[in-house]
């Protein structure tokens, strides 16, 4: 196995001296080993060299590459101190380019006449060879442009300047009229860096191959890759070569891609061409950005009832939705995706004149750092309900939907994972009640219906039915009847009759359920609450 091993270095740090030490420095820490021997695919017989190109290199005078060398020396910035850091000041690991262009070329005459030339001048020269060049894609975030803030001075209109600022930001052409006061003006800016990243965005880049030589390319293949930590993904429009690329001509591409990991993406760009030589080039670089979280999403669930003996299969789910991003956002949609266990109904609206409008109103925006919270009721299905044994233990609720837009409508969406609760436990045998009025009258009797259910996946349960009367709450019937055997997740239903002794708010207790097979005994109170009334007060049904 081998390692390559890439050395990137400034323009001040090519002492060929210098280069090596870097580099045997920089792979101390991997173990060296020997290179197997290289065996060409071609006839060589060690006198020449197996290949050649068509055509020699033009030939560069000593006073021309001189030229060249001080109009890099001048382009190049002047650095304070030697660094050894391989990725500062290369363009891979930047996520804004600052260049328009990523190279030079330049164009150096040939002196093709050589009679002309003075023997004698042409000793005291150098002549250096002149090797391929080729030109590096470049990259660029496409974003919307964003609204022109300013910083407003005012003064009060007894002091020295007088109206003078106030004029002058009434004229400045950038303020919005009418409210000029405010930071916000009417005028939109381009952005001017990379821009952050968030989860659920769409991410969109422009990339341009410039052909800044004076020969045509052929076969020109541009590929673009983002690499993210679990997994490679080819964003390029299309896998096509294109056939050839002319001196001063481009080849353009718009790529996008919905984020859907936080952490690090690296966009690899490469690029394949053939020379008119007929040689293979490739080349390919690197462009590292960040994303980021844009919203912190907790869930609470609460059950209809805190009471065991007389909890409801109704849940309540609270979604607290937090903008953890420096802009307002407008939330769009906030909804639940119920599994197929359940039913929802959203609770974020209010019936005004006949119309559902919204608790947050129409424009629901979401300032940086603000919470909302948003309400959901769940109901099991009826053909999951009546299976009382299929809700136990932890069930799956659903996962929430969240849509939202940005300053100039730029749209994001998040789906969380399922949701997932534990289920409340009922015991072996459950009792709810169907039916039962709210107010009644004193001292006449009123109906419930209470329904029985097995809860038990395994066991026939043979039940008796008792009933205790309380301070208040009297039943009417026969106590201690047989009620007969209940198969495993069946369910029966009871009429009862009940007088009440007492005026206001009482509390339905002192029913019993016996199970003659176990000697099991299970005791129900607080089943509900009922309003007592005169019965001079006409009730209301």
């Amino acid at each position: 196995m081998t390692t390559e091993v890439i050395l990137h270095y400034r323009p001040y740090e090519s002492d060929p001296t210098q280069l090596p030490k870097i580099a045997e420095k920089a792979i101390q820490d991997f173990p060296v080993r020997p290179l197997s021997r290289f065996i060409p695919w071609f006839p060589y017989d060690g006198s020449k060299l197996p290949l050649r190109p068509k055509r020699s290199p033009p030939v560069i005078s000593g006073e021309a590459a001189e030229d060249v060398k001080q109009y890099l020396a001048i382009s190049e910035h002047n650095a304070e101190s030697h660094s050894y850091d391989c990725t500062v000041d290369l363009l891979e690991f930047k996520p804004c380019l600052k260049q328009q262009h990523l190279t030079w070329s330049h164009t150096l005459k040939e002196q093709t006449n050589s009679g002309n030339v003075d023997k004698q001048s042409e000793k005291g020269k150098q002549h250096n060879r002149r090797s391929w060049s080729i030109s590096l894609p470049s990259v660029m975030r496409l974003t919307k442009p964003t609204l022109f803030t300013n910083i407003p001075v005012t003064c009060e209109e007894k002091d020295l300047p007088g109206d003078l600022f106030n004029q002058l930001m009434r004229d400045d052409p950038s303020t919005v009229n009418g409210a000029e006061v405010l930071m916000l003006g009417e005028m939109l800016t381009l952005p001017q860096n990379f821009g952050n990243i968030f989860l659920g965005e769409t991410f969109s880049s422009y990339i341009s191959v410039h052909n800044d030589s004076n020969q045509v390319v052929k076969d020109i293949l541009v590929k673009a890759d983002l690499q993210t930590s679990s997994q490679r993904l080819n964003l390029s429009a299309s896998n096509a070569a294109v056939a050839e690329l002319k001196p001063d001509c481009c080849i353009d591409d718009v790529i996008h891609h919905e984020v859907k990991e936080i952490g690090t993406h690296i966009l690899v760009c490469a690029v394949s061409y053939t020379t008119q030589a007929g040689e293979k080039m490739y080349f390919r670089k690197f462009f590292k950005f960040q994303v980021l979280k844009p919203l912190d999403v907790k869930t609470k669930f609460y059950n209809a009832e805190s009471d065991l003996s007389s909890v409801t299969d109704e849940v309540f789910l609270e979604a607290q939705i937090q903008n953890i991003t420096t802009s307002p956002m407008f939330m769009e949609k906030v909804s639940l995706e119920p599994s197929i266990m359940y039913n929802v109904t959203e609770l974020n609206s209010v019936s005004q004149a006949g119309e559902c409008v919204s608790t947050f109103r129409s424009r629901a925006y979401l300032q940086p750092m603000d919470t909302r919270q948003y309400l959901y009721c769940l109901k099991p299905k009826k053909e999951f309900a009546e299976k009382a044994g299929i809700i136990k233990g932890v069930t799956v609720i659903g996962k929430l939907d969240i849509v939202w837009k940005t300053n100039l409508g730029e749209r994001g969406r998040l789906q969380t994972s399922q949701l997932q609760r534990m289920a409340p436990g009922y015991g072996d045998v459950r009792l709810s009640l169907e039916a039962i009025p709210d107010t009644v009258n004193l001292e006449e009797p009123f109906h419930i219906t209470c329904k029985i259910t097995n809860c038990s996946s395994e066991r026939t349960m043979d039940l008796v039915l008792e009933m205790c009367n309380t301070n208040s709450i009297h039943w009417c019937g026969i106590s201690g009847r047989q009620l007969g055997k209940l198969h495993p997740s069946s369910s029966l239903c009871l009429a009862l009759t009940l007088i009440s002794s007492v005026q206001g708010l009482q509390s339905v207790s002192g029913l019993r359920l016996t199970d003659t097979f176990l000697k099991r005994t299970y005791e129900y109170d607080d089943i509900a609450q009922v309003c007592v009334v005169s019965s001079a007060i006409k009730v209301e049904s």
